[in-house]
């Protein structure tokens, strides 16, 4: 018997739970885009923007996805016959460094594996090897959303200063923005890409880039923008036109005011990051007292330093991490994330692999429902597993 009944629970990396604060404030009537309320309302959300990126530079805003904001990043920054240095640890990095050679820029790639962090020692010594200079743009990604890989910015930063390497630092922001600190003024990042519907709690179809002053400046030559993803306009924006290159994404604009007051006015950025932080370290809890003793199942990532504070990707071996995603969603009604880039779908370990979203508007019952539901799974599919994974994941959100 199902019961799965109720409301739903999407526990995936994204798109993430929004608020129904966020549904109601777009659930209105078309607004006059050219005065009002509306044009009102751009100057404090750019603010806003800014401060949840903790930066006081520049931001451009896109009608487009995480991979649009990429491609508006790579256009402005690169120019024809330029070199990247990409730093790989999960599916997304790989993404964001395929389509910057698919524009034509030279990509060099040090890949970090599926389960580990970048290693800053490594990119120092890529850098000191660059004598010409040739690596214009470092592209490093904070969190995988594949791997939940969370990456050191600040050492990455301290490795280009260390060489006195010029190239630009580049951060995909994409799962981590709105969960995990990020500091792109006090770490020395030039441009940041992030979108609205992991933790900015929107609906997906906003891309963010936030560019640094001397950003701005270096890319004024770059030969690959087009007329839509130019950020020099928008990133500086004066006008309310200024801001999209067209047509506004209104009620998309009416979510994202009503997400930043939650994030930034009511509940602060550094209580947000502090909730993430605990439902990160409890459901870490579960998959630890799950795996003790049962060797088919642990986290992805050993070290607790190196994980993300959105999503926990862990493995339990296959085909069981399918079979338990299946069991949670049809007969509980959670769903959790797939296994995603870890394996080729037709690859058996595709099933050996798993993720659980925690970000955005998420709060501890929340977490604890879909860990209970977990472990009701584990047990009604008879997969073997250590005891008390709920119990430890209470102990963590009683402790904060």
């Amino acid at each position: 018997m199902s019961l799965a009944q109720g409301r739903q629970i999407l526990a995936i990396p994204g798109p993430s739970v929004m608020p129904d604060r966020v549904l109601n404030a777009m659930h209105r009537a078309a607004p006059n885009i050219y005065a009002g309320a509306l044009v009102d309302m751009m100057p404090g959300l750019r603010a806003d923007l800014q401060a949840v990126a903790r930066t006081a530079q520049n931001v451009a805003i896109y009608i487009a996805n995480g991979h649009g904001a990429w491609e508006a990043a790579n256009v402005n920054m690169f120019r024809r016959g330029d070199k990247a240095l990409s730093l790989v640890t999960g599916r997304f990095g790989e993404g964001w460094a395929q389509q910057a050679r698919d524009l034509g820029v030279e990509v060099e790639m040090i890949d970090f594996g599926r389960s580990a962090p970048v290693d800053a020692n490594r990119v120092e010594a890529a850098l000191r090897a660059d004598t010409q200079g040739r690596i214009r743009t470092v592209l490093l990604t904070h969190v995988d959303t594949a791997s939940s890989v969370l990456n050191d910015v600040a050492a990455v930063r301290a490795a280009l200063d260390a060489v006195g390497h010029p190239a630009l630092l580049a951060v995909d922001c994409i799962a981590s923005m709105g969960c995990d600190r990020f500091e792109f003024d006090a770490w020395g990042v030039d441009v940041a890409v992030s979108a609205s519907q992991k933790g900015l709690m929107v609906p997906p179809g906003l891309g963010f880039v936030w560019v640094s002053d001397r950003a701005l400046e270096l890319c004024r030559e770059s030969d690959l923008r087009t007329p839509y993803w130019d950020w020099t306009v928008r990133a500086r924006a004066t006008e309310f036109w200024m801001n999209f290159g067209g047509t506004a994404p209104t009620h998309h604009l009416y979510g994202l005011r009503e997400a930043l007051t939650m994030i930034v006015h009511e509940e602060g950025l550094e209580h947000v990051w502090a909730r993430h932080d605990t439902l990160a370290r409890a459901v870490w809890a579960a998959f630890e007292a799950w795996g003790d003793g049962a060797s088919n199942i642990a986290l992805n990532i050993a070290d607790p330093a190196a994980r993300a504070r959105a999503v926990t990707g862990a493995r339990i071996a296959a085909p069981d991490a399918t079979r338990l995603r299946q069991w949670c969603e049809t007969e509980a009604g959670v769903t959790l994330g797939i296994g995603l880039g870890m394996a080729p779908p037709d690859d058996p370990r595709w099933h050996g692999y798993l993720r659980v979203g925690h970000m955005g508007h998420v709060n501890a019952h929340m977490v604890l429902g879909t860990l209970a539901v977990m472990e009701a799974g584990l047990q009604a599919l008879g997969i073997a597993h250590g005891s008390g994974g709920v119990a430890a994941a209470a102990r963590v959100v009683a402790g904060g």
